[in-house]
């Protein structure tokens, strides 16, 4: 099965500080992309949308603050995790990138430790689908990191997608997702898949979780739930 890394997006115009924060996050096991503009920025994240996005406020074509704005602004993309990573240090640029929406704000130079650290953080609070730590629920383990799922520790066969379905419920217990949401949050809306293939997929994780299909339960009229509640 394919690998369902973390997509960092870095948006910041120096290599050298581009070379320092992906190294730092590809030895945690993410994938690292980077452009150098706000316009390189969003034309990314409109093709792919990542899980995080390291900002610069000093960008050659506008600022991090308009782009974080931009994408605060849209539906889509607003719910996007977002570490402000710039040199401006003072406390009323640090008030302006947090009142305009990041997530967290690092001023250079800075700790790759500390800047990795408060990423996991941060996804661990917003998005805890893309956390590294092992998921479970009953007699079902998922392990993000050898995107293996065990069921009383024995490994079982699960295609991708289902997998995929299975972490993000397993990040979100007891939270009844419609079919809609959950194209958008597991395959998000650059894929084309129509709403009804996502029963399909419920159909074909069951049938992988065997005995333990009783957790993904349906409820009428809305969507699906994982829930260990009988």
């Amino acid at each position: 099965m394919a690998s369902d890394k973390t997509t960092v997006l870095i948006v910041e115009d120096e290599p050298a500080i581009v070379e320092l924060v992906t190294f730092s996050l590809r030895e945690a096991g993410w994938n690292c992309c980077a452009v150098q503009s706000a316009g390189e920025a969003w034309d990314f994240i409109q093709s792919k949308t990542p899980q995080l996005i390291l900002l610069d406020w000093m960008l050659p074509d506008s600022t991090g603050i308009r782009l974080l704005a931009r994408i605060r602004a849209d539906r889509q993309f607003n719910d996007i995790p977002v570490i402000m990573l710039t040199a401006k240090s003072m406390e009323e640029d640090k008030l302006a990138g947090l009142n305009t929406g990041a997530d967290d704000y690092v001023t250079k130079p800075f700790s790759p430790r500390e800047l990795l650290a408060r990423a996991k953080a941060l996804l661990r609070r917003k998005a805890p689908e893309h956390a590294q730590s092992v998921m479970r629920a009953a007699n079902i383990a998922l392990d993000p990191v050898s995107c293996t799922v065990t069921m009383d520790e024995s490994k079982i066969d699960i295609g991708h997608a289902e997998y995929k379905l299975l972490k993000f419920l397993l990040a979100h217990p007891e939270r009844v997702f419609s079919r809609s949401q959950l194209l958008d949050k597991v395959w998000g809306d650059h894929v084309v898949i129509e709403e009804r293939t996502v029963d399909v997929h419920v159909l074909r994780l069951r049938k992988a979780l065997k005995e333990a299909e009783h957790l993904i339960k349906t409820v009428r009229s809305v969507g699906y739930m994982l829930s260990e509640k009988t």
